[in-house]
């Protein structure tokens, strides 16, 4: 783990975050960055109600095997479905090799359970990088 480039890559996730505005409401602003050897390899952020969540956009803009990434996502990864598949099942289902997490969704759908699929498949899971930026700007976006 290195703080250094984990902070750096979920700055970017929540800048990326920002672009989701207005357009993904009501669902929440997320962003996400995809990583390999320390380079971002692919990037993205909520799309509309139906479609791409923000790790979905940034899978299918990579297009390539997961298992050597590391996922920087401002949100926990959705583990239900709803309009689209839970985000943490994909994730899961690719062997990606780690997921960075600033924020718990508060969801009750969610809550805890998106990371718990995610370490029953035995990724790394990381939990609170950057979290009061992240925080700061999500939480008004969240469900509670």
């Amino acid at each position: 783990m290195d703080l250094l480039n984990d902070e750096k890559f979920m700055l970017r996730a929540l800048e990326l975050s920002k672009l989701a505005l207005p357009n993904c409401r009501p669902n929440p602003p997320v962003g996400c960055v995809l990583v390999k050897d320390n380079i971002i390899v692919s990037e993205g952020y909520t799309q509309a109600p139906g479609q791409h969540h923000a790790e979905a956009q940034a899978i299918a803009n990579y297009g390539a095997a997961l298992n050597d990434i590391t996922a920087y996502v401002t949100l926990e990864p959705c583990s239900f479905v709803g309009r689209t598949p839970s985000c943490a099942h994909t994730l899961a289902g690719l062997n990606i090799k780690r997921v960075v997490v600033a924020t718990v969704d508060p969801d009750p759908r969610n809550s805890g359970k998106g990371l718990s699929v995610l370490r029953n498949a035995g990724i790394d899971v990381e939990v609170g990088v950057c979290q009061r930026d992240v925080s700061a700007f999500i939480t008004p976006y969240l469900l509670v």
